[in-house]
């Protein structure tokens, strides 16, 4: 596994556009999570293990922000011939297996990530109400050990938008598994 860490991001950009399968059947699009609130945007895989080591956590994040009209969405874009665990089909399982809370999106071309400059799992992108980058760093302060977070920084990022203020520039990266290209 190649440790990669996520670039300083270009805060303000647009969320790019994406139609994507999810797991639960359907098939979504950018539209289908409309402006006036957040949006969080994750690039996860089913074998890496720094997803592994957050999984609860996420589903945590995805309930939290349920409760405040905030979709999360997640993206797998690994090439499911090289790491079959990332394969559609396991995806839907271990979403189902383990109660997700966030909608499971296939990006089987890999043309979503390359949109968005994904680089690694988990790579996290936080719109503001008007699908404007306004955070692309960790989830929290402690990626391993979920008995030693003290400041969940994703879910604060979020709690700042909702009360339509600006997050702070100051973000420490996210870091993992590099995605595994084509």
């Amino acid at each position: 596994m190649a440790l990669t860490f996520t670039p300083f991001p270009d805060l303000g950009n647009s969320c790019p556009d994406f139609t994507l399968p999810a797991v639960d059947g359907k098939t979504y699009s950018l539209t289908d999570f409309a402006k006036g609130n957040p949006l969080v945007v994750m690039f996860i895989c089913n074998h890496c293990p720094y997803v592994q080591a957050i999984e609860d956590r996420l589903i945590q994040l995805g309930a939290d922000l349920k409760k405040q009209n905030v979709s999360v969405v997640a993206i797998c874009s690994n090439d499911e011939f090289s790491h079959p665990e990332d394969s559609f089909a396991n995806l839907k399982k271990r979403a189902e297996e383990n109660g997700y809370t966030f909608t499971y999106l296939h990006d089987k071309t890999q043309d979503v990530a390359k949109k968005f400059g994904a680089v690694c799992t988990p790579d996290y992108f936080v719109y503001d109400k008007n699908h404007k980058l306004a955070y692309r760093g960790r989830l929290d302060d402690s990626w391993k050990d979920a008995d030693k977070v003290t400041k969940r920084e994703l879910y604060e990022a979020v709690q700042v938008l909702l009360k339509d203020e600006k997050v702070s520039e100051d973000q420490t990266a996210s870091m993992g598994c590099s995605i595994k290209w084509v």
